[in-house]
């Protein structure tokens, strides 16, 4: 058996283009597991493997690889930056012990990385922080650890300090050692010496040595009674401090170097060691049954225990269908059956296989802690659990969001027709944030996603990896309806045609519901006139109703509906005769309660140069924006604003042409508001002459 606290499930996560995958690279290279460094801005990193991100220097998919460092085994997960492949990061979050957040040394903490740690803190994953590109003109280590603290609200624990800045950039001093790591300029790693630390940065370096130390001594009373008492603690004590603290998410140990460069990677792998923890310290995964209850057993990472694993991404190359899946208890081994409880099926495990970006290597066995693909899985989707067959149990579903933009694609010849549908499905399977359905009016397949440049990314797939040429039709907002008014009212469905009848009487209340609370039910009926196994035929009846507005045929959100009082009939009433007066009910209240267009709302987060604030203001106003703050950052002015997704498409074209291609931008979903009377009119003619 392997022993498990020589493991690390790490992730790299951080904005765009704060350095993710070059420093993954350089992790590979001074791990051994690579010879020649691949750069992203050559479109040859090895994590980087699709044509898409080659040609775009961005990552799409989250790659896995593996490697060792101080004979510890390192399963690395290289996430992307771009926010409407968050649900990559979110995944990759939910399945890793610990992180590296990388941020750039001159762009500081972007909204991105703001995204990325929300979701770090939501799965409680320990992390270290590295600042990366310090050879950069701007670069200040200094300023971005401020903004660690006062942007993310953090707490970074310095452990280096730099030598040097932009162009003078030569390594880093250790904190704990008080030793210079300095490189030379042959960009070889491994050509470093350790000296002692330069003469003009003693004081600065004894200055920041005791604040480390005193929050280091800070988890562990003993040591810090000493501490007070004016006795140092040892390296290995401190050490031993700073990993508990890590781990309970007190602090990050914070690094800086230029990945690029090849300078200051060696101390946080070593950090990565020493500091983040091993799957046996991490919570375990907690078990639910099949309705989604707590079962208050959880997933403990011992090798001995029946098998519990996540599936949390499949993707499909060349050699087939991949299931990356993170064993949280157990051992898989080749040939074995394993159910899957969502489907309820078992499935035969074929292939194991240890993934190194697209190359791999063959194991007949994998046990708790590991990170695997297995290859042709048939009805195994992401956040589905597998487990042993003889004792089920589901792990914490992974839940993502609901998409909020939509293309209608079309192919160009009939010959592609079977071809797109097969391709769709692949690239269904491989991310849930990625919806494909067909409009039942029109016949056009709808493509539903996170944001223009998911769609836009997904065709370019459809094209280039599967061959399919489509039409594309312009992007359509994922609009909603709800109510503003309440209506008390009641509906009796009676059907009498021979034979036993239908009948089912209904007195309720239908009000506006609280933002974000989608459809609720309640029934305070007292006295039995609807006798109670009838309540959830009346709930599915309304529920199922939601799901088609009564505008222009978009789902209806933050409905609340209680079922007052009723009649039954001892012969004649059913489950689905009652389940059809809610429908009728539906239909004959919901246009009397106000019914109104929501739109969503989406929260922007520009950059721009200082010269172009007022250029860029101006049209955010135009475009029906709210502007929420304006920071000033060393780089430009940082912008928060809202504003509907309906005006914001194209709008990195005019960002660019705006700031002449030095703005950028993020946007992710923030929630629904009413249309203007204007749009709401607008839309409804639209989608009234399309289903003409």
């Amino acid at each position: 058996m392997t022993d498990l606290t020589l493991y690390r499930n790490i992730g790299i996560f951080a904005h765009v283009d704060a350095g993710k995958t070059t420093t993954t690279e350089r992790i590979l290279k001074l791990t051994g597991k690579i010879h020649k460094i691949g750069e992203v801005h050559d479109g040859a990193a090895t994590t980087d493997f699709m044509d898409q991100e080659q040609e775009r220097g961005i990552t799409i998919q989250s790659a896995a690889t593996s490697c060792e460092w101080n004979k510890h085994r390192l399963n690395i997960i290289d996430t992307p930056g771009h926010v409407d492949f968050t649900i990559e990061v979110y995944r990759s979050l939910k399945v890793l012990d610990g992180g590296v957040g990388v941020f750039c040394g001159s762009g500081g903490v972007e909204p991105q990385s703001e995204t990325n740690w929300r979701y770090a803190n939501e799965s409680e994953v320990a992390r270290i922080i590295l600042v990366n590109k310090l050879d950069r003109l701007g670069a200040d280590f200094y300023r971005v650890v401020k903004q660690v603290k006062e942007v993310l609200a953090a707490n970074p624990l310095v452990m280096v300090l730099p030598i040097g800045t932009e162009d003078e950039f030569s390594g880093v001093v250790d904190l704990l050692t008080r030793k210079a790591w300095v490189w030379d300029d042959s960009g070889d790693p491994t050509n470093y010496t350790i000296q002692d630390v330069p003469a003009d940065m003693t004081e600065l370096v004894e200055t920041w040595r005791e604040q480390l130390i005193e929050t280091a001594v800070e988890q562990d009373d003993d040591l810090m009674e000493k501490y007070l008492d004016g006795e140092e603690p040892s390296i290995d004590d401190l050490k031993r401090c700073i990993r508990k603290g890590t781990i309970a998410l007190d602090f990050f140990p914070t690094y800086c170097g230029s990945a690029f460069k090849n300078k200051g990677i060696q101390l946080v792998l070593d950090a990565v060691v020493d500091y983040l923890p091993n799957p046996m310290e991490v919570e375990p995964q907690p078990e639910v049954d099949l309705e989604g209850n707590e079962t208050g057993k959880f997933a403990i990472v011992d090798p001995e225990a029946p098998l519990r694993a996540l599936a949390f991404k499949i993707m499909d190359d060349r050699f087939g269908a991949l299931t990356f899946i993170r064993i949280y208890s157990g051992v898989m081994e080749k040939g074995c059956t394993v159910l899957n409880t969502f489907t309820g099926k078992t499935e035969r495990i074929g292939r194991i296989v240890e993934m190194h970006a697209d190359s791999r290597e063959e194991l007949t066995r994998a046990q708790a802690g590991d990170i695997v693909a297995v290859v042709g899985m048939k009805n195994v989707k992401t956040g589905h659990t597998l487990c042993d067959p003889k004792n089920p149990a589901t792990l914490e579903p992974m839940v993502f969001p609901d998409p909020v933009i939509a293309i209608a694609i079309a192919p160009k010849d009939k010959a592609a027709v079977e071809k797109m549908g097969i391709a769709l499905n692949k690239m269904v399977q491989e991310d849930p944030s990625f919806y494909v359905m067909t409009d039942e009016d029109s016949g056009e397949t709808i493509l539903k996603g996170m944001g223009e440049l998911h769609l836009d990314i997904k065709i370019d797939i459809l094209r280039r990896t599967h061959g399919v040429d489509v039409i594309v039709g312009k992007p359509q907002v994922a609009y909603r309806e709800t109510i503003t008014q309440r209506v008390e009212d009641s509906y009796t469905h009676k059907k009498q045609s021979g034979g036993s009848g239908q009948f089912g009487k209904i007195d309720y209340i239908i009000e506006p519901g609280e933002p974000g609370t989608g459809f609720q039910f309640e029934s305070v009926v007292v006295g039995g006139n609807v006798p109670k196994e009838y309540w959830p035929a009346i709930q599915k009846g309304f529920a199922l109703s939601m799901d088609k507005g009564v505008l222009a045929g978009f789902p209806c959100l933050d409905v609340k509906v209680t079922l007052v009082d009723g009649g039954f009939h001892a012969v004649d009433s059913s489950a689905i005769a009652f389940e059809i007066a809610a429908k009728g009910a539906y239909r004959q209240s919901i246009p009397k309660a106000g019914p109104q267009l929501i739109e969503p709302i989406m929260k922007v987060d520009v950059y721009t140069p200082e010269d172009h604030v007022g250029d860029v203001i101006g049209d955010l106003n135009r475009r029906r924006g709210m502007i929420k703050s304006q920071d000033t950052t060393p780089t430009g002015i940082r912008i928060k604003a809202e504003a509907p997704l309906s005006e914001m498409f194209g709008y990195i074209g005019d960002l660019r042409t705006m700031t002449s291609g030095r703005g950028q931008f993020s946007m992710e979903f923030s929630h629904y508001l009413p249309c203007p009377k204007n749009v709401a009119e607008d839309v409804i003619k639209e989608v009234l002459e399309r289903n003409k």
